[in-house]
């Protein structure tokens, strides 16, 4: 985090993030997580990964995967979203 506060909203809960706090993920974790702004201020992060094409992100919590290769998004039985 660079500057304000988020929520990082995970399988096992809620954690507060803020300016100098970071979040990883082990590859192949499958857990599904996301940010959420609740606080009355901008916030600023960076986001890194690899991207590599042969890679595919699941997200437990929803019904979504997508494919690095074609960046499309799925649903997780592999039809695609209209």
């Amino acid at each position: 985090m660079l500057e304000g506060e988020l929520v990082l909203v995970e399988d096992e809960g809620e954690t507060v993030l803020r300016a100098g706090d970071a979040a990883a993920f082990p590859k192949g974790a499958g857990n599904g997580h996301n940010m959420i702004n609740r606080s009355a201020k901008d916030a600023l992060y960076i986001e890194i990964g690899s991207r590599h094409p042969e890679d595919v992100t699941i997200c437990s919590d929803i019904d979504l995967m997508s494919a690095n290769a074609d960046g499309r998004f799925l649903h997780k039985d592999g039809t695609p979203y209209p």
